[in-house]
């Protein structure tokens, strides 16, 4: 939604749609919110806890069926499994994204892989499309007033045009941005500790292709997960970044992380988004 400043003060029940990379600060801002009467939507809990809840369980089983003990006890149903998915610990829908490469050291093959970046982007757009759906419950079942959506880093990989309109109908899209001195840090954070990413297939194979060219490798199998990963984050960054203002252009506002590390209660942020309005009817 687009709005003048008195409007968007003057808007009863408020739905904002969170806009960016990982660590620049939109987890942050929702756990603050939360404490002011805001509903926190995070993306990846739903989709961990409703629409990969079944394949993560899968995964976990067919491990658990490696063993022979433990492979008695699930075919007795003499035990359960199931998964503990927090909003600020999501290590299940990591392990089941998984990274590309060598499998005796964790990685997963081409396909395999493939597959499950392909479920993760279904279960993503679905989560998408249940934010309406929750702004109702979050006022009729909850009693929250707002709701803050905390969407994950690769929305804007999802070529779904139907969701951008769905969110931009319902909620104002801020989109965080990492000035440009801050992006090397961010870049050092994501390769010092290397998370499995969610990539658009074309720039996969694109990647797959320039690493292994560079590595001097010849199968995928032959890399090493993490080091791809790593290798890989800052040409993904490079590429969302436009993806984001494209987003953001025509259907959002934009504020800095900088901006955003200065925000210490709902009235800073509320103040942030209405300075963000102001500069783009300014422009």
């Amino acid at each position: 939604m687009k709005f003048t400043v008195d409007e968007f003060r003057a808007w009863k029940h408020k739905c904002v749609t969170l806009l960016g990379m990982s660590g620049v600060g939109k987890t942050y801002l929702s756990a603050m919110l939360r404490r002011s009467d805001w509903f926190h939507y995070s993306g990846d809990y739903r989709i961990g806890t409703r629409y990969l809840d079944e394949p993560i369980l899968d995964l976990i089983k067919a491990r658990a069926m490696r063993d022979p003990f433990l492979r008695d006890l699930l075919r007795r149903d003499w035990i359960t499994i199931r998964n503990i998915i927090k909003v600020h610990d999501l290590g299940p829908v990591l392990s089941f994204i998984g990274k590309l490469g060598n499998p005796e050291l964790g990685g997963l093959p081409l396909d395999e892989f493939s597959r499950r970046q392909a479920l993760y982007r279904e279960a993503e757009i679905a989560a998408m499309l249940d934010v309406p759906e929750f702004v109702r419950k979050a006022q009729e079942i909850y009693s929250y007033p707002h709701l803050v959506n905390d969407v994950g880093g690769s929305l804007c990989e999802l070529d779904e045009p139907r969701v951008i309109d769905l969110l931009a109908r319902h909620s104002l899209i801020l989109y965080i941005r990492v000035p440009e001195a801050d992006e090397i840090k961010l870049i050092q954070r994501a390769q010092a500790d290397p998370k499995p990413l969610y990539y658009r297939a074309e720039f996969l194979k694109a990647a797959i292709a320039d690493y292994l060219a560079e590595r001097r490798l010849s199968y995928v199998a032959e890399i090493e997960p993490d080091d791809f990963t790593r290798w890989v984050f800052p040409r993904l960054f490079h590429s969302r970044v436009p993806r984001y203002e494209a987003i953001a252009r025509p259907h959002g506002y934009t504020v800095s992380s900088e901006d955003v590390a200065q925000v210490r209660d709902e009235r800073d942020f509320l103040s942030l988004i209405e300075s963000a309005i102001a500069r783009d009817a300014a422009a």
